[in-house]
């Protein structure tokens, strides 16, 4: 067993409005390890998120600790966590955010110009299937293919961790595993840590643990005995 590298004890988090409470995470206690793929499902509404934005350091618990190795995220102040946010994670979101007005290479390079030990933005493409897409424009690719632009841009960084937040929503079943491929094999090769959310329940097959979500609360943890190849996912 690796060390973990993610660490959450008694996580919670409130939103209120005026006299109302609404508990978004109730008390959440969670490890993951290094170079782990983790999926987190659940319905809207159960917590995924949050949590996800909470170990991404763009939100903070209203109780309770999250650790990102030696580093109390709870403790840090925004100027850390904007450093954290740009020193060790990668982000993929469901709609892919890219410049139109730039090519595939383009937008990820611009990566590149923050980051500390960045790779080169054609070997990030190449790596996700897109070596002859480069030259390409937003609207000149298809959404799948917008997606992998979206991940070689996490990826090109190098981050230690990556957290997915519903990657596939946008897409068919066919694009999904393509992009589902492409994720599976930063995780393998990189040996990057991931959090992927869902509410599709055939994306676990892909992950080493499954953790269920509901009401705020991790309901079910599951461990996967042989984790499914992406081209072996059923929708």
């Amino acid at each position: 067993m690796t060390a973990p590298i993610f660490v959450a004890e008694a996580l919670t988090k409130v939103y209120r409005s005026g006299d109302v409470e609404i508990w978004a995470l109730r008390g959440i206690d969670l490890e993951l390890f290094e170079g782990e793929m983790a999926v987190f499902l659940g319905p809207s509404g159960s917590g995924k998120s949050t949590l996800l934005n909470i170990m991404g350091g763009l939100d903070q618990a209203s109780s309770g600790k999250v650790r990102f190795r030696d580093t109390d995220l709870t403790a840090c102040t925004e100027n850390q966590l904007t450093r954290y946010r740009r020193d060790h994670v990668g982000f993929i979101f469901q709609f892919y955010n890219l410049i139109p007005s730039l090519t595939a290479w383009e937008n990820v390079s611009l990566v590149t110009e923050i980051s500390r030990n960045p790779m080169n933005p054609g070997e990030a493409l190449e790596m996700v299937g897109l070596k002859d897409r480069m030259t390409h424009f937003p609207a000149q690719l298809s959404g799948g293919e917008q997606q992998r632009v979206a991940i070689a841009r996490a990826i090109v960084k190098r981050p230690e961790v990556m957290l997915c937040d519903e990657p596939t929503g946008a897409l068919d079943s066919k694009t999904g595993v393509l992009v589902l491929e492409a994720l599976s094999r930063v995780n393998t090769e990189l040996g990057t840590t991931m959090a992927l959310i869902t509410h599709n329940a055939a994306i676990r097959q892909i992950a080493h643990r499954v953790f269920s979500f509901h009401d705020g609360r991790i309901a079910e943890a599951h461990v996967n005995e042989r984790r499914a190849k992406a081209s072996e996912v059923v929708w």
